[in-house]
């Protein structure tokens, strides 16, 4: 029955090395005697033969049944039929006895080749002691190989020996090995579980670095002692800062980088991974206390389509220390962070998106109380105090109590229309019946029914097609802001109100006003302050991000107001017309 294993033995190419020096020696030993011919010759084929068959299942990994005694009794067979063909002792090739001791010192050790050596021993004395033998060469022949048995004995089981420890030096390196390959599979499975159930950044940094060190070295023993340096660095503010890192003094936490030179600048403009060497010598990184012994360093930039979230920096003092494995682990990871980044973030914009959503609430509830107090409630109040008025003059004066009668009718009739274009703002059904261009024309005639001020509108039909009711609404808030904006605080004689194609997928908006205009930086300036009268561009700003929108705003004191607002259609759209903001 044949068998494959995964592994050789050694112990069989031992055996085929040493069968064919055994060979060469044999033939040679005939040639040199002169007794080299096809009677003696034969045997040596049979030997030949069963080695070239050794020698292919060696090759193969295969062993029969009873590998090692098939193996020895061949050589003791093919031995001592040679042995006894080319002249027993007296022959040429008069030590083919060893062989099979080689063979049993190799299989068996000590016991082997003693017994191999005295079952020989015991054919040359039978050969030697017979009438036409030499008793005296048999018994010297025999004693020589019963040593020959002893000394191959003795040196097959120290090379066995040798042979069993290196086996196991192997073996334990291979587990090693695998644990060490397993240890790493677990630190990236790891990583992902960990990355892909927290929406918190500073767990998915800390996270990152912390499997990166261990996925790049698993063995607990290297990783105590590793001068490993590691860091998260994230843009905020247009700058790169630490988020997270490992081995980075309390001076090197508060470092800033530009991203605008060296391995920073070529790792975010290429949106590759980059292994570098002398990370002292770099223009941004150099100012690094920690990064200054390092001479071998491996930079993966944190980045997904157009968004440019920071960089992955590992670095170490071994010039040889990122490897080909340990960059693609690097790179792995690197990913498995972006995706977490892109979570965190998200989760963060909803967080942030819903604050603002209830800022806006809250701000509206405001100008509503400030509208009703401003317009109506005074208007009521007014109405209430003529009407006491009037009724005094009633008993006096019937003629000025008709007059004052007609003047709280018109009192009367302007409150109303105020409340109506008060209800109308907060929610213009005609917008979700026939859509932005009829909702803004009615917001015109109102504007001019109710306030008299002039508001021209120029909508491209092509334009509204495009945007969901949702976005329609939206436009509609803010273009409504922004004339109220015009309308209390710069007195002018028209606000024009355009919606139009401009490029490709984005739309412009625009409200210009002839008013007094203002102090553009002055105005941002008391934006952190929350100032009432900055409250109204916020408001024109937050709104025109939740169309994806770009809000613009020009202004001086004297020269009208032009808002501006460029609105994509499309996601793509979106892309470009951002990214083209970073550029």
């Amino acid at each position: 029955m044949v068998r494959k294993f995964e592994t050789p033995y050694m112990a069989d190419w031992f055996a085929i090395s040493f069968r064919w020096i055994t060979l060469v020696g044999l033939i040679v030993s005939l040639g040199l005697g002169g007794e080299l011919n096809l009677q003696t010759a034969w045997p040596l084929g049979l030997i030949i033969a069963w080695n070239l068959v050794n020698t292919a299942l060696t090759s193969a990994n295969i062993r029969v049944n009873y590998h090692r005694p098939l193996n020895l009794l061949a050589d003791f067979f093919t031995a001592g039929l040679f042995f006894w063909i080319q002249g027993g002792i007296q022959g040429a090739a008069f030590w083919a006895g060893l062989l099979p001791i080689l063979t049993g010192a190799i299989y068996y050790n000590f016991l082997g080749a003693v017994l191999s050596a005295l079952l020989f021993s015991g054919i040359i004395i039978y050969l030697g002691t017979r009438p036409d033998g030499n008793p005296a060469l048999a018994f010297l022949m025999a004693g020589i190989l019963a040593g020959l048995g002893l000394l191959f004995g003795f040196l097959g089981k120290q090379l066995t020996a040798y042979m069993r420890k290196n086996r196991e030096l192997w073996i334990g390196e291979e587990e090693r090995k695998q644990a060490i390959q397993s240890e790493r599979m677990r630190a990236i499975y790891e990583l992902t579980s960990t990355l892909s159930s927290t929406l918190s950044y500073k767990r998915v940094l800390e996270s990152a670095l912390d499997m990166s060190a261990a996925a790049l070295n698993p063995d607990p023993l290297q990783s105590v002692s590793d001068p490993l340096v590691g860091v998260v660095m994230l843009f905020n503010g247009g700058k790169l800062r630490i988020g997270s890192a490992r081995r980075f003094t309390t001076a090197d936490m508060r470092v800033t980088f530009d991203g605008a030179d060296g391995v920073l600048k070529k790792a975010l403009d290429e949106g590759e991974s980059v292994a570098f060497k002398d990370v002292g010598y770099d223009p941004e990184l150099g100012r690094v206390v920690a990064l200054r012994n390092c001479t071998s360093g491996f930079c993966f930039p944190l980045r997904s389509g157009f968004n440019v979230y920071g960089a992955l920096l590992f670095a170490h003092p071994d010039p040889d220390y990122f490897t080909d494995e340990r960059r693609n682990l690097l790179e792995i990871i690197g990913r498995q962070a972006v995706i977490a980044i892109q979570n965190a973030r998200l989760y963060q914009d909803l967080v942030e998106e819903k604050e603002r959503m209830v800022e806006v609430h809250e701000e509206a509830r405001k100008k509503l109380a400030r509208d009703l107090h401003d317009g109506p409630t005074q208007s009521v109040a007014a109405m209430a105090m003529r009407l006491n008025i009037t009724k005094r003059m009633l008993a006096k004066d019937v003629n000025a109590a008709t007059e004052e009668i007609v003047k709280l009718e018109e009192l009367a009739h302007r409150t109303t229309k105020e409340i109506r274009h008060m209800l109308f703002t907060l929610r213009p059904l005609i917008l979700e019946s026939q859509g932005l261009a009829a909702a803004l024309q009615s917001m015109a005639d109102k504007m001019l029914e109710t306030y008299n001020q002039k508001v021209t509108v120029s909508v491209e039909e092509r334009v509204v097609s495009q945007l969901e009711m949702g976005k329609q609404g939206v436009i509609f808030y803010i273009i409504e802001e922004a004339v109220n904006n015009a309308r209390k605080h710069a007195a002018a004689d028209t606000i024009a109100v355009r919606l139009r194609q401009m490029d490709v997928n984005i739309a412009l908006l625009e409200i210009i006003d002839n008013g007094l205009g203002f102090d553009v930086k002055a105005m941002t300036q008391a934006y952190d302050k929350r100032a009432n009268s900055s409250l109204g561009m916020v408001n024109l700003r937050e709104r025109a991000e939740l169309v994806n929108g770009l809000f613009q705003l020009e202004s001086a004191p004297g020269k009208g107001t032009k808002v501006q607002v460029y609105i994509p259609l499309t996601e793509e759209a979106a892309d470009r017309l951002h990214h083209g903001r970073r550029q």
